[in-house]
This record gives structure tokens, C-alpha cells and sequence, in this order.
């Protein structure tokens, strides 16, 4: 795949996100996706993606930087939304919060094959 390609192919995947299309986000993500280092799964990525959108209703993910090549994307997502509870050991309580999670990701064969991710915690911490 070229650049342009793994771009579109990541602002799909974001899209997928969006419209909160759980069906169809194998067609971005591989059976045996590995995130931070553990292979979780499709079913496991689902999981917590759905997990994620449950604990946060009006979770929207916005690309603020996306580069992308041959070997894959790294991209900076932003977020203002609003988590009920606690949202990363941090007890936001529906609380409307910015912050921005850097993320970096491998392909393989035209898919999402591993995710690496940081949240900006101390972002949402000078907030609360």
C-alpha cells in the first residue's frame, strides 16, 4: 500500500469509529490485533472500543495530525468530551474534558495489526 492509501484507508477506520459501526470494523482491524503490546483480538478491540463509547456517550474521534507510510500511520486524535464515572482511574463524573491520545499503527496486509497508544491523563488531571 502506498501513502495515500494507508490515509484513507485510517480516515475509513476513524470514520468506522464514528458512526460507531462495529460490523464492519474488521474490514480495518485484523483478527489478531495486538494493542500496547498484548494481542487482544478483533473481538477484543471491539470490546473495548464499545466499552469506551458506552462509558463515554459523546466520544468523537478527531484527527488533529496524521501521517502516514508505507509502514503504517501515527496519528494525534483529539477529544472534548464528556466520560460518566471515572475515566482513567480519574473521577471526571460527567464533566466535559479535552485531551488528545497520540497513536501509532502497524498494518499487515492492508489492516490494522498492532496499536500503540498514550493518553494525555495529565491533560484531563489540570481540568478536574
Amino acid at each position: 500500500m502506498n501513502d495515500k492509501d494507508i490515509s484513507s484507508l485510517y480516515r475509513g477506520y476513524i470514520a468506522c469509529l464514528n458512526e460507531r459501526d462495529w460490523s464492519n470494523l474488521g474490514a480495518f482491524v485484523d483478527d489478531d490485533v495486538r494493542h500496547n503490546g498484548r494481542r487482544i483480538g478483533l473481538s477484543g478491540y471491539r470490546e473495548m472500543l464499545e466499552t469506551d463509547c458506552s462509558e463515554i456517550p459523546d466520544l468523537r474521534f478527531e484527527i488533529q495530525l496524521l501521517i502516514a507510510d508505507a509502514q503504517g500511520v501515527a496519528s494525534r486524535l483529539s477529544f472534548h468530551c464528556t466520560p460518566q464515572g471515572h475515566f482513567l482511574g480519574l473521577p471526571v463524573n460527567g464533566k466535559k474534558v479535552r485531551f488528545t491520545e497520540n497513536v501509532f499503527y502497524a498494518f499487515e496486509n492492508g489492516k490494522i495489526a498492532e496499536v500503540w497508544s498514550i493518553i494525555d491523563k495529565q491533560a484531563i488531571e489540570a481540568q478536574l
